[in-house]
């Protein structure tokens, strides 16, 4: 009886044995086989959309992310994929979206329960690398979901501190001003009492 298991383990492809069910969902994720990774997240019980890549410690999420593929973020996220994951190098699927230039995908990342507020190893914050890289649609679309201007990183500047040391800011400081203005009006709005 064991000399047959030990032939049929024998008989299957090493490459085969070698490969955990993560890695072959990843793959498949990579490879954009809709088909295996639906049969993947169809097992009862099941948390291998959230599988990490055991040399970068990416999840799925990162992997669509990377790629643009706002409809597989999209996908995960209704399936469970948790978009606060962070890979090996403490970069969540959201600070990805923001450094691409991503703005489909930080929508849906921030619909999925993205952290707006999450921090890289420098302390900077996704709308810190939106002033960076001078992106106003990314800037409007952090702000309007509650991404702080000044929230300092490990240097100890904010947002709107890197927004005023730039030249040709204009647009930017428009966007922290009225995001301000915004704030300052729904909390006005929140009063409680009498002629409120």
């Amino acid at each position: 009886m064991l000399s047959a298991l030990l032939g049929a383990f024998a008989a299957t492809p090493v490459a085969a044995q070698m490969f955990s069910d993560g890695y072959e969902f990843l793959k498949a994720v990579k490879d954009r086989d809709g088909e295996a990774v639906t049969e993947a997240l169809n097992e009862p019980g099941t948390t291998i959309v959230n599988t990490r890549d055991l040399t970068t410690g990416e999840t799925a999420m990162h992997i669509v992310t990377a790629r643009r593929d706002a409809v597989w973020i999209k996908f995960l996220a209704q399936r469970g994929a948790n978009p606060n994951i962070r890979d090996k190098k403490g970069v969540s699927p959201l600070q990805l979206a923001v450094t691409l230039g991503f703005v489909e995908g930080v929508e849906a990342l921030i619909k999925a329960g993205a952290e707006v507020e999450v921090t890289d190893t420098a302390g900077e914050t996704p709308l810190i690398a939106a002033v960076h890289r001078r992106d106003v649609a990314l800037i409007r679309l952090l702000l309007a979901n509650r991404g702080n201007p000044d929230r300092t990183d490990n240097s100890g500047r904010s947002a709107r501190d890197y927004a005023k040391l730039m030249t040709g800011n204009s647009s930017i400081l428009a966007e922290f001003d009225r995001a301000d203005a915004a704030r300052k009006e729904k909390g006005a709005a929140g009063s409680y009492g009498p002629g409120a």
